[in-house]
């Protein structure tokens, strides 16, 4: 059996499905991740989206994210169960946990750097709530300047 990895499952059903059947194919994928041994880490519905081109007569569809945990044996079922199913016009897997390692990577030297520079020039490691520059999430003055206007 091959290693877990993290795989995003993007697929488009036909505009013409009524949403039983969305969520049906839905219920098919999570039975067979389950059943392969996977895990269905997240699954967001994006709704009708107009196509960039046109697919089988169909110029828009709804548009299904699916992210899963599991072996490459469950990407080669699932890639096989939806090219059977009529309904899904189009579907792609993408493995994504190369992109998350690399994100997590360049993350933890920033914040390394940072603290390295911080303790260099005699600062705490982490910077203090009033240390933070202007217009960071968090900042309650709406990022003005910091001046009052003179009358």
């Amino acid at each position: 059996m091959s290693a877990p990895r993290r795989y995003e499952l993007v697929y488009i059903v036909s505009p013409d499905a009524p949403d039983e059947q969305v969520a049906a194919i839905h219920e098919q994928v999570e039975q067979t991740v389950q059943k392969m041994g996977g895990t269905l880490e997240k699954s967001e519905n994006w709704g009708r989206r107009k196509l960039a081109y046109s697919i089988q007569h169909h110029n828009d569809g709804v548009y299904v994210l699916e992210v899963i945990v599991g072996g490459g044996d469950l990407m080669k079922e699932l890639d096989r169960r939806l090219k059977v199913i009529d309904q899904v016009i189009r579907h792609l897997v993408v493995r994504v946990d190369e992109e998350y390692r690399v994100a997590d990577r360049t993350r933890t030297r920033r914040t390394e750097t940072q603290a390295r520079r911080r303790t260099a020039r005699g600062l705490p490691p982490v910077p203090t709530e009033g240390e933070r520059r202007r217009g960071e999430p968090g900042d309650d003055d709406g990022g003005d300047s910091g001046l009052e206007a003179e009358n």
